[in-house]
């Protein structure tokens, strides 16, 4: 699942052992709605969460001026208190930024980042500045979560452009290979799809008009034995 937006109780989630979202589980990274979502997650029955931030968690990129969040979204006071709040361990619950975690022989990357736009969080430029960040990305990787997805994997917007990432498509076919790319952040992009022996899924859960209006994906992924 993604882009729950605050309605991750609205969902009827499947049964499975890995239960990956993928960011924007907010508006804006409302330190209570963080908090109300990490609550949620940790009580399904999953045996592992795993989750990102996307660009709408802003609180959570600790690179953005906290005078810029409050001018922009009128959100005001030290955000590290949530950030610590977010990456605390809990038993089963895993959040990454820019790391690796092993779970059942199956290597999972998380990131958070996407091409600019709009001034939310987790932007980088195009080109050498979000390089920057795929290339931190080990090579075969079984799980791969970003929030944006790469270009042309179900990142089409009703204008029918794409906006999905060049750099992180180059990465994903040359070097990293994955098994399974989850990501969300353009909501018409919602399904599945195989390409050059990856499957991409964008999981988004809320549509263009932030309604759920998809339900989670139930994808098999035997375990890697070694």
């Amino acid at each position: 699942m993604s882009d729950t937006h605050e309605l991750h109780r609205e969902l009827i989630l499947p049964d499975g052992d890995i239960l990956i979202h993928a960011g924007d589980s907010t508006y804006v990274g409302d330190p209570e709605k963080l908090a109300d979502f990490i609550d949620w997650l940790s009580s399904q029955p999953h045996k592992h969460k795993v989750f990102i931030a996307g660009n709408h968690e802003v609180t959570l990129d600790k690179d953005l001026d906290e005078k810029y969040i409050a001018r922009r979204f009128g959100m005001v006071g030290d955000f590290q208190a949530i950030r610590d709040f977010v990456s605390r361990h809990r038993e089963g619950v895993h959040y990454l930024l820019d790391q690796e975690i092993e779970i059942d022989g199956l290597r999972i990357y998380g990131a958070p980042w996407q091409p600019s736009f709009g001034g939310w969080g987790f932007n980088r430029a195009r080109g050498t500045h979000i390089s920057e960040k795929w290339k931190k990305i080990p090579s075969g990787i079984d799980i791969l979560v970003t929030h944006g997805p790469a270009y042309g994997k179900r990142d089409l917007l009703d204008t029918y452009e794409r906006v999905g990432c060049l750099d992180l498509l180059r990465e994903i076919e040359e070097r990293i290979k994955p098994r399974v790319h989850v990501f969300g952040h353009i909501h018409n992009g919602y399904g599945v799809s195989e390409s050059e022996g990856v499957v991409y899924i964008n999981a988004s859960s809320c549509g263009e008009d932030y309604t759920i209006r998809n339900k989670p994906i139930v994808y098999d992924l035997d375990a890697k034995v070694n």
